[in-house]
């Protein structure tokens, strides 16, 4: 058999359209899932994150989170500063969304708050506090290891 230009397109456009095929399979098996499924609405408020960021730079004693791995534990404290806090944790797996939670922001006396993490996921977790105290809003974001 000879090889003619009209025989080197054909060979050419075929392993194209091969390839195309190949990458439309490859692409339907890849989760394509949304950091938030509310992104529209995550972008129109980012005024007001901005806000609470602004917030919570301002304080004279910030939010402490500490890890404690070996008891298991995330130990929040809140400022004394700013009053009770009230609010809402939300730990955040950026490998696996089915594995995120929130807790509600529930401090003791101390304006301590302690969250188990004895039976999550190992890997990287966001922490986001999103609370509010003595009228004004405030963020921290953090990123931890377990």
């Amino acid at each position: 058999m000879k090889l003619n230009w009209g025989t080197g397109i054909a060979f050419f456009y075929g392993i194209f359209a091969l390839s195309l095929v190949a990458v439309v399979i490859k692409s339907t098996t890849i989760d394509h899932s949304l950091v938030s499924e509310q992104y529209y609405a995550d972008d129109l408020n980012y005024q007001a994150q901005y806000n609470k960021l602004s917030n919570s730079l301002s304080l004279t004693q910030d939010l402490q989170v500490a890890l404690d791995n070996a008891e298991g534990k995330v130990e929040f404290r809140f400022p004394e500063q700013v009053g009770k806090p009230a609010g809402e944790i939300v730990f955040f797996c950026p490998s696996d969304s089915k594995s995120d939670f929130r807790v509600a922001i529930q401090p003791d006396q101390d304006n301590r708050q302690i969250v188990p993490v004895a039976g999550l996921k190992p890997g990287i977790w966001r922490v986001k506090v999103d609370w509010q105290a003595g009228g004004k809003a405030f963020f921290k974001e953090v990123i931890i290891t377990i």
